[in-house]
């Protein structure tokens, strides 16, 4: 699968990125998502430069990212801990059945 050359564009430049027929959708859509970061950066900032609100906008994605990670984490331990409640449940309850068939 041979990569074309997309055109994106952030805060007014654009970019070519070689990128894969199958991923251009998903480019485009971290292209966007980016641009509007780095908007919501230099609309807060004062007369921030290009490669600062690049930076600042690049560690905002990046705490998102991070903290959604920690909340799957968490989810998947409680998920793990009904699922271990779960099983210690159905156990007694089939101890308790093959007691009274005793």
């Amino acid at each position: 699968m041979a990569a074309d050359s997309v055109t994106i564009t952030i805060m007014g430049r654009d970019y070519q990125i070689s990128c894969p027929p199958e991923e251009e959708e998903s480019l485009r859509k971290s292209a966007r998502h980016l641009d509007k970061n780095m908007e919501e950066v230099r609309k807060r900032g004062t007369s921030l430069g290009y490669e600062k609100i690049a930076v600042l906008a690049a560690l905002n994605i990046t705490h998102e990212l991070l903290k959604l990670g920690q909340n799957a984490n968490t989810s998947e331990s409680d998920a793990l801990r009904e699922i271990k409640l779960l099983e210690k449940n159905i156990d007694s309850v089939l101890l308790a059945s093959r007691q009274i068939e005793i």
